[in-house]
């Protein structure tokens, strides 16, 4: 239940967690795992293949099932009842196919298909794509679902089933063999966020993702102490001290003539003192995000700002502390959205996207979180609490962190698996607890070095928001 609450700002050190190192990829026999389950929902569903399409920007599906994600350029699986899978790829990701678990093991075959190739490079020694599916099965009397990134309800497409996102020449060729009734959208399959697989995360999953929120945390802590008046926002970005680990989406870095671009990156803006400023670091599984004001103290605000805390910062982190308190098993998603409605106003505030999402490999992989969701939280969900609002007046603030759901036999799977994880989890519930007055459920695992701080002056970052006691 929602706990009302008053806010307070207090000063404190922020606390160390510790770093950890990367986990290593989970074994073959894990991904084998996650085909079986793949291959109990096509008989579910009355799908004789799955086609798994993959780009740079599109791969997390193939990603989870595979541990192969294409680089420059297109790639697809092919899935049938039995068998080992087909791996389609370009000139350039062939060499690249031995990142893929199953492929080593030898439980995944793969393909060059040339037309997935940049332009101009050698696209004549492959087969039509029509004669690699009929050679995997699949023809006339084939059910075929096809998996991208996004499916369509029937309010949003007027056949929500067979609307694909696939390339239209992938598509165009398996409704030629089977008849267009007999390919429908089954990206739900991965991504629904009532019972999609990828909602499910193991425990090697998890230990990943608390790395990589590490990562971004860290950065975003560096970037918040180191920064100064004058430098340039390139200049600000330079301190995540960036390791390689591959990017779940774009950093932005919002201020000055930028303050209003939202997705824009670093740009050349000066750092000023009385300047709002937004920025994010989001790595695979990972997005860490801070918004408030390059200022030392209410005094550095424009003046009609300059209740800031008290009317909007302090009211946002008293609403995010309950929906907190919202957050455990079984909670549904509609009451986190009629919480944030009710209590953050749009007039006010501006909260327009989902008071939450979950997140994987993908930085947005779907969200329970919206009015008359009948969506019910369950263990193993990764979760981004993601919760933006947006002022003229005050600009924004943001706690924006990752966390995981996990039941009593998850958490005991976790601890005996990865235990620095496990234990770096714990103490971070227990500062939200007894720092931060944060009522957080035993069933949430804070996946970020820096869980709920919020630190409204980004000059004076020792003073943080926090819940009365």
């Amino acid at each position: 239940m929602h706990r009302s609450g008053k806010h307070q700002l207090i000063r404190t050190e922020w606390p160390e967690f510790g770093e950890a190192s990367a986990p290593p990829q989970p074994p073959a026999h894990e991904f084998a795992a996650r085909l079986d389950t793949v291959r109990a929902a096509m008989e579910r569903t009355g799908l004789t293949h799955l086609v798994v399409y993959g780009d740079r920007e599109h791969f997390a599906n193939l990603a989870w099932l595979t541990g192969f994600d294409p680089r420059f350029e297109e790639a697809l699986l092919i899935v049938a009842r039995s068998g080992k899978p087909l791996l389609i790829v370009g000139n350039e990701c062939e060499g690249y196919l031995s990142i893929s678990p199953l492929y080593r093991a030898g439980k995944l075959r793969g393909e060059r298909f040339q037309s997935f190739s940049l332009l101009n490079q050698p696209r004549d020694s492959s087969r039509f794509i029509r004669d690699i599916y009929a050679e995997e099965g699949i023809g006339k009397s084939s059910r075929v679902g096809c998996a991208g990134w996004k499916y369509f309800s029937d309010a949003e497409h007027p056949d929500g089933a067979h609307a694909l996102e696939l390339p239209s020449y992938l598509a165009d060729a398996l409704r030629k063999l089977t008849g267009r009734e007999h390919v429908t959208n089954a990206t739900g399959i991965f991504m629904n966020p009532d019972d999609g697989l990828r909602t499910f995360c193991s425990p090697s999953e998890i230990a990943y993702f608390e790395y990589t929120n590490i990562l971004a945390s860290e950065g975003m802590k560096r970037m918040i102490f180191g920064m100064r008046p004058g430098m340039s926002d390139h200049e600000l970005a330079s301190l995540v001290e960036y390791n390689g680990e591959p990017l779940g989406c774009h950093m932005t870095m919002a201020t000055g003539r930028a303050r209003d671009r939202g997705l824009a990156g670093p740009s050349g803006e000066i750092i000023r003192c009385g300047n709002p400023l937004a920025t994010n670091l989001s790595y695979w599984g990972s997005n860490s995000c801070r918004a408030g004001w390059i200022a030392a103290s209410s005094r550095d605000l424009p003046s009609r700002a300059r209740n800031y805390v008290e009317n909007f910062a302090g009211k946002y982190f008293e609403v995010m502390a309950g929906w907190y308190g919202l957050l455990k098993i079984g909670a549904r998603g509609h009451d986190f959205a009629r919480l944030v409605n009710e209590k953050l106003s749009f007039g006010k505030f501006g909260i327009f996207l989902n008071p939450g999402h979950l997140i994987h490999l993908d930085e947005w992989l779907s969200s329970p979180f919206y009015c008359g969701s009948r969506a019910v939280l369950h263990s193993s969900m990764a979760i981004q609490v993601d919760v933006i609002p947006s002022s003229k007046t005050y600009f924004s603030t943001r706690m924006e962190d990752g966390v995981v759901l996990a039941d009593n036999d998850l958490r005991r799977r976790l601890r005996k698996e990865f235990p620095a994880c496990y234990a770096r989890c714990e103490k971070r519930r227990d500062f939200m607890r007894n720092k931060l007055g944060i009522a957080v459920h035993d069933d949430v695992l804070p996946l970020s070095n820096i869980p709920a701080i919020v630190p409204p002056f980004f000059l004076a970052p020792g003073k943080i928001l926090a819940m009365e006691q």
